[in-house]
């Protein structure tokens, strides 16, 4: 025998583990203990899930819809104002205005797995901070409420004080997942309020 034919593999191609580890890739969220969780990975692909049979997670209400958010393609444009820019021929800079989770989608085409560092400075959710309601049938009102020519508050008395919060972080949270490198960082800011809730979020989506 020569001693190319010696090095030949002598088992066939693990097909169902390298489909695995590719799922994983592209879903880390749904692996759990080198497994995947089948109802979870239904719930990204925008399935129903059968809630008959209890287990342990971590959810909340409007959880499922939150990542329907994260989901749904946009519709918005970012149109360029170069009257205002500095330099636009040859800046290496880009600066945005918009509502951060329509720009987070946006921002997917372009630089999908090429940033290298995000930082953010989400609401802590003190009840009088402002919280994003993305949930609107009127534009206009959406619009005053995004750039906040309406306030919102979050009081503590609301029966989802938590959820309404972790419903407003988990898709921003996500889609900025798909915009970091595979040597990237996210720093995030927050204080006591819903550190426990983000470190959690922070597990499941950067896992």
């Amino acid at each position: 025998m020569t001693d190319e034919a010696t090095k030949l593999p002598l088992e066939s191609a693990d097909i169902i583990g390298e489909n695995i580890t590719k799922l994983g890739q592209l879903f880390p969220e749904i692996m759990g203990d080198g497994k995947i969780d089948f109802d979870k990975l239904r719930e990204i692909l925008g399935d129903s899930v059968d809630e008959g049979q209890e287990r342990y997670a971590f959810t909340w209400p409007g959880k499922r819809d939150a990542i329907r958010q994260s989901q749904t393609p946009s519709t918005a444009t970012l149109r360029p104002q170069k009257d205002k820019s500095v330099d636009w021929d040859t800046t290496k800079n880009l600066y945005i205005e918009g509502d951060n989770l329509e720009v987070l989608k946006l921002l997917q085409r372009s630089y999908h797995g090429k940033v290298k560092l995000i930082y953010i400075d989400p609401p802590y959710n003190t009840g009088n901070d402002f919280v994003y309601n993305d949930k609107f049938d009127d534009p206009i009102e959406n619009y005053k409420q995004q750039t906040g020519q309406e306030s919102s508050a979050n009081p503590e008395t609301d029966g989802r004080y938590h959820s309404n919060w972790c419903n407003m972080m988990y898709p921003r949270l996500r889609l900025a997942r798909e915009l970091l490198s595979d040597d990237g960082a996210i720093f995030i800011s927050i204080d006591d309020h819903e550190v426990k809730d983000l470190r959690a979020i922070c597990d499941e989506v950067f896992i």
